[in-house]
Parts: C-alpha cells; sequence; structure tokens
C-alpha cells in the first residue's frame, strides 16, 4: 500500500498521544511538585532563621549571651508592624533559661504561670507554624485535616446555622460580641443554679 505525505501511521498517534500525556500532564505535575517542595524548605529555612533558637533549647547552652539577646531582638523585628511589636525582644531575653525543654513543655510551662506574654506568644507563633506549615495554600496541612475531620462530623443542624452565618455576614459585623457573649454567660449561670 502506497502511503501519501498526509497519512499517520497508528503507531506514530500512539507514541505521540504518550508523549504529548508525558510533556504536558506528567513532567508537568512533576514539575509543580518539585518547586512546590524546595518553595516549602526555602520557608522552612527562613523559620529557622528566625526561631530556630526557640525552637532547640539545647542551642541555649551553645549560644553566648550576646548572641541569644541579638536573636531576641531580631525576633522582636520580624514580629513587628509599623510601631507595634508582639514580642519585647529584651524582655525575651531575660525569660529564657538554660534549661533543656522541648517547645511544647516551655510553652505550657509558662501557660500556667500565667505570665511571661512575650515568651509566650513567640512559643505559640513557633508551634503555630509548624502546624499549618504557614502557606497560603494548605495542601498538606494538619489544619486542613482537622477541619476536613470537623466538617464530616458536623450535624446537619449545625451546618445549617453555619451557612446562615456566612449568609448574614454583614449583619454580623453589626452585632456587639461582648454583649452578646455577657447575654450567653448569664443564661449558662442560670440554667446552672436552677
Amino acid at each position: 500500500e502506497k502511503k501519501h505525505f498526509d497519512d499517520i501511521d497508528s503507531d506514530e498517534i500512539a507514541h505521540s498521544a504518550k508523549d504529548s500525556f508525558r510533556i504536558n500532564y506528567f513532567l508537568y505535575i512533576l514539575d509543580q511538585s518539585i518547586s512546590s517542595i524546595e518553595s516549602r524548605f526555602d520557608q522552612f529555612l527562613e523559620y529557622e532563621n528566625m526561631f530556630g533558637f526557640l525552637f532547640d533549647s539545647n542551642k541555649f547552652k551553645t549560644l553566648g549571651e550576646d548572641e541569644l539577646k541579638k536573636y531576641c531582638i531580631n525576633l522582636e523585628k520580624i514580629l513587628s508592624f509599623e510601631d507595634h511589636s508582639d514580642i519585647d525582644g529584651l524582655d525575651l531575653f531575660s525569660i529564657l533559661t538554660n534549661e533543656i525543654n522541648t517547645p511544647l513543655k516551655i510553652l505550657n510551662y509558662i501557660q500556667r504561670l500565667c505570665s511571661f506574654p512575650n515568651t509566650y506568644i513567640a512559643y505559640r507563633i513557633l508551634l503555630t507554624l509548624l502546624v499549618t506549615i504557614a502557606t497560603a495554600k494548605r495542601s498538606f496541612s494538619k489544619l486542613k485535616l482537622i477541619k476536613l475531620y470537623l466538617r464530616s462530623t458536623m450535624l446537619q443542624d449545625r451546618l445549617n446555622e453555619l451557612a446562615i452565618l456566612s449568609i448574614e455576614s454583614e449583619m454580623l459585623e453589626l452585632l456587639d460580641y461582648k454583649t452578646l457573649i455577657n447575654n450567653f454567660a448569664a443564661q449558662k449561670v442560670k440554667k446552672k443554679i436552677t
């Protein structure tokens, strides 16, 4: 059988479709995945530079006072916006001790003392970043898994109520939450008394 110039062999079609899939889908997805993972690692390196001295409490023993002070003041600058800062670097420096603990144990200890708000805020931010992975895209996020679980176990009535709250968000902005909370608390107290 004679072939014309515009005839395409069936093997060529299968081969080019396979190549097209490999190039247009597989390699594209692979490239996006690698890029995403690299950006996450870069992001975690930034967090290590900011919070590393808080996360690894063994580092406290190796850090000199001047170096620890520098880290604390740098963290204050990082957690600042305009004239306001979430923590006071010098206060954080004065609070940190040389005891070996995990960040979670340190956070729980500080919370039990009901003091050291600067240290508490710094550790809370650090531990929250590790859970949420701190990206705008929340893929692979533990927070996403928790929310998904909560949604799947939610009753229909509660879903309806949340939908109404979402739809009526403009009206919600007009509500005085302090009054609502006080009224709710007063009703709960009355129920316990009776």
